[in-house]
């Protein structure tokens, strides 16, 4: 029976764990916290958003950073191929905004506690502790070392321990220090899906206005191309800006510099430049004998007002039938073109992904084997694989971990 490592316990880890037990051997999972899958917790705002329901060229579309590696993952253990598990285990899922897969239940806690049941029941043993070495024999992985100097012998030994990101989840970096001993590169890690930190002070004006329904793009100022747009829900925070649009924006700066990046928010989506033209010319004639920032109380959230009238110009005590053509038509195009100028990431504690990782030139896409170390595998987040929002993430995770534990119950001893 084939002796099997798992070194992390989330999603990758336990899938990875699961199939390898159902396909003969014998299975431990290590993990350094004393739950599995805190990650998977709170992902999704606590839903957990398991997966996107499309088909595997738009998923690749989906994935930045070396997606053509997924391929063969992907078919072997398919965005279905997880819901149907998770059915398997009584959770079943449904489909959102943009085939955003989630728990009927819209909790976490179920995509967690099938996942872990899903291991135990196929016979997967579970440790705890911290992975610090990994056990080497002949130029080949034969098991791995716990800091409290516990030894664990194996034929085929998987890296499972994700990134940077959450480091309260247990995402360290651990995995990049054992992969580097095993003489694999590890690409430069950088945040993901992370907040942005904004260059306009006023954004700390505004700290916790949600805007529903505005769209965002993103201008590189370099080559002056258009990087992102989409409709969607983001807030101001003390540093600048964070919510699901600005963390699938984050994903598309990828040479990040002060400046380099300038976001554009439409707070008028709905309404075309004539439509809105008309719409504030009949706000000013129905509010002419009060001050602006009545006016602007019809058209905006209360903590966005003074900011806007300051950006265009407006003194707070201005009758609406003072406002000059000048100041109508530049605050027309402030709402359509809220301008915020992007200083740079928040830190990769705060990211939801890392990006970077063990470079994927190394290891072996079918079986997530490493070329440069026999028995030795890695899948999830410590691979340099990274994707937008909307679960794609974690279905990478649970692909590679699948072909990794698929491999490892078929390898030779």
């Amino acid at each position: 029976m084939k002796r099997v490592l798992c070194i992390g316990g989330g999603a990758a880890g336990l899938l990875a764990a699961g199939i390898a037990a159902e396909n003969g051997a014998k299975v431990t999972v290590i993990e350094r916290n004393a739950r599995p899958a805190r990650k998977v917790m709170i992902t999704g705002k606590g839903r957990c958003n398991v997966t996107n329901d499309c088909d595997t060229e738009t998923f690749l579309a989906h994935v930045p950073t070396n997606p053509r590696f997924l391929h063969s993952a992907l078919r072997r253990f398919s965005t279905e191929d997880i819901c149907a598990l998770l059915r398997r285990f009584g959770v079943e899922t449904k489909v959102e905004r943009g085939n955003r897969v989630f728990p009927v239940s819209d909790k976490a806690v179920d995509v967690v506690d099938a996942l872990v049941m899903f291991a135990r029941t196929a016979g997967v043993t579970f440790e705890h502790g911290r992975v610090t070495e990994l056990l080497m024999s002949n130029g080949r992985c034969v098991g791995a070392k716990t800091e409290d100097g516990r030894c664990f012998e194996a034929d085929a030994v998987a890296v499972c321990t994700g990134g940077l990101s959450y480091p309260q989840t247990g995402s360290t970096g651990d995995g990049f220090v054992l992969a580097m001993s095993a003489g694999h590169t590890v690409t430069e890690c950088r945040p993901s899906l992370v907040p942005l930190c904004i260059r306009e002070y006023d954004c700390s004006q505004m700290q916790g206005l949600s805007l529903k329904n505005v769209t965002l793009k993103v201008t590189d100022t370099a080559n002056g191309k258009v990087l992102f747009e989409e409709l969607g829900e983001m807030m101001f925070t003390h540093f600048g800006v964070t919510g699901p649009l600005v963390l699938s924006a984050s994903a598309h700066m990828r040479n990040m510099s002060p400046g380099r990046y300038v976001l554009s928010v439409d707070l008028k989506p709905a309404l075309h430049d004539t439509v809105l033209s008309e719409r504030l010319l009949r706000e000013l004639n129905t509010h002419r004998n009060a001050s602006v920032m009545t006016m602007l109380g019809t058209l905006l959230p209360r903590s966005m007002v003074p900011v806007m009238a300051a950006r265009v110009g407006l003194k707070p005590t201005l009758p609406c039938h003072s406002v000059t053509k000048e100041q109508r038509l530049r605050l027309q195009s402030t709402l359509k073109d809220f301008r915020l100028t992007v200083e740079g990431f928040r830190p990769i504690a705060e990211a939801i992904v890392t990006a970077g990782g063990v470079n994927v030139k190394e290891i072996r896409a079918s079986t997530m084997e490493s070329k440069l170390c026999g028995g030795l595998y890695f899948a999830g987040e410590v691979l340099d694989l990274d994707a937008y929002t909307g679960g794609f993430n974690l279905q990478i995770a649970f692909s590679t971990g699948a072909a990794a534990g698929y491999a490892m119950a078929a390898s030779d001893e």
